[in-house]
């Protein structure tokens, strides 16, 4: 807390002489985020107010008892500390953007234009403004209503055709996706943002470790090797698979707000900048590495994004060292899939709506994309057929009442102006596809997780 807010600033805001020391121990403690797991997620952003934790127990507003260090008991409510959150949260925003730039007044916003900031400090007469919300809430607003307005309008489609402009898709609309839905993504979802085929007897947890760690197992990965991870997000699979095997994985994401969580992730978690993990920004159909760069390469649920399977895949096997692998999850219409029914293709365009894709590849696309590059195929399955594992759909049929709430209370704050007015778009467009996401696991005609495993020859490439 300390570290985002001014000594004065925070004495001032916790220790105003007309609060008692009830009260003043009470917001402090929300302040500083407390040691219970509630608080701890409101610590992370204004996502708090969006989805609660998948874990059970853990509900916007509801009260908890934390244990001070002293042994002492109080009690607290989320909502009480949930203005100063968002406000914390956005100063970390806007000050890892401008520390980017220099300090300066102008911050990328993750689409590559820069727009206008104030320093944080102070105002135009050189006084401190009184409000602390008045200083950065007006750059989150616009943002949210600039770039849900580009969205809409980009990624609407219709009739299985996908979208006409796919060059503009990764030049800025995937970018503008994720700044709308990174913090909706976090708290809803949690750091890693896949699906996972569920294990018997495991929680989602447990089964996503296990996702992830199939790709560091495949690959062969250990200490001394280096993978680099295409579309790596914030981080939750860097941080599992670069833990589980010793390797060092460089993570590559569009956007700009997402290397910045990323870094504070996998610090946080213990590993290394620079020595066991790094993160920076780009786009995966122009790779800022040198030809033969990387051991392996992984990338899950990501290429679905390119408007190119055939660039993405050719600079991912340019950058991969002869002999090398790249695993991948890719989203695809199964061999169930049928254009020809209406329902089917409904249901595949709402998904691509809802989560930035072009459009939605064939299974059998993959293969023939990934040879046409060059790569030896040496495994391909759907991970979401194997029948000795559960659902991978199941987890958004059990929690529907818990997303239905958080919808309807993502309005009330949109309402109450406490959130940007278009997160409720933003929100509404993620909770209508989790039926759609349903539907089309039941009908069998969509995976988020059919898996290549593909090697670039040995005697490739002899430069």
């Amino acid at each position: 807390a300390r570290a985002c807010v001014g000594g004065g600033e925070w004495k001032r805001r916790l220790g105003a002489s007309s609060v008692g020391d009830g009260e003043r121990r009470r917001r402090a403690w929300n302040f500083h985020g407390g040691r219970t797991r509630q608080t701890q997620q409101l610590r992370r952003g204004p996502a708090s107010l969006l989805c609660s934790s998948k874990r059970k127990g853990t509900m916007p507003y509801k009260r908890q008892q934390p244990r001070h260090g002293d042994g002492t008991e109080t009690e607290t409510s989320s909502a009480a500390g949930a203005a100063e959150t968002i406000q914390v949260h956005l100063k970390n925003r806007v000050a890892a953007n401008g520390s980017a730039n220099g300090g300066g007044k102008e911050v990328a916003n993750g689409n590559g234009h820069k727009e206008a900031v104030q320093d944080g400090s102070a105002s135009k007469n050189g006084k401190k403004k009184s409000k602390f919300w008045n200083k950065f809430a007006g750059l989150v607003r616009s943002d949210v209503k600039s770039q849900w307005k580009d969205y809409d309008k980009t990624f609407t489609q219709a009739n299985g055709e996908g979208i006409t402009d796919k060059e503009h898709t990764t030049q800025k609309g995937v970018a503008a996706f994720y700044n709308l839905v990174t913090d909706i993504y976090e708290w809803g979802w949690g750091p890693s943002f896949h699906f996972s085929p569920m294990l018997k007897g495991k929680g989602v947890a447990e089964s996503s470790v296990a996702h992830e760690t199939r790709i560091a197992d495949t690959l062969g990965l250990k200490p001394g090797t280096t993978v680099l991870d295409a579309g790596c997000g914030i981080g939750g699979p860097l941080v599992t698979i670069a833990s589980h095997s010793g390797a060092k994985v460089v993570g590559i994401t569009i956007n700009a707000y997402q290397v910045e969580r990323c870094k504070a992730r996998a610090t946080a978690a213990g590993l290394r900048l620079e020595q066991e993990f790094d993160v920076l920004q780009g786009d995966f159909l122009d790779l800022p590495f040198p030809d033969n760069s990387f051991d392996n390469v992984y990338s899950i649920e990501a290429t679905c994004h390119s408007p190119s399977l055939e660039k993405a895949y050719g600079e991912i096997y340019r950058v991969l060292k002869p002999g090398g692998k790249f695993v991948n999850y890719e989203w695809v219409a199964t061999p169930l899939f049928d254009r020809e029914n209406a329902d089917h293709v409904k249901c595949i365009d709402a998904i691509n709506y809802a989560n930035a894709l072009p459009e939605m590849r064939h299974h059998s696309e993959i293969a023939q994309v990934a040879r046409k590059v060059g790569f030896e195929v040496l495994e391909e399955m759907d991970l979401a057929a194997n029948k000795n594992a559960g659902e991978w759909w199941g987890v958004l049929k059990a929690g529907m009442k818990r997303y239905k709430r958080n919808d309807l209370l993502v309005k009330i704050l949109s309402f109450l102006r406490i959130l940007p007015k278009n997160t409720k778009d933003v929100h509404k467009m993620l909770f209508r596809v989790l039926k759609t996401f349903i539907e089309g696991g039941e009908l069998g005609i969509f995976s988020p997780m059919h898996m290549v495993v593909l090697q670039k020859q040995a005697q490739a490439v002899e430069e």
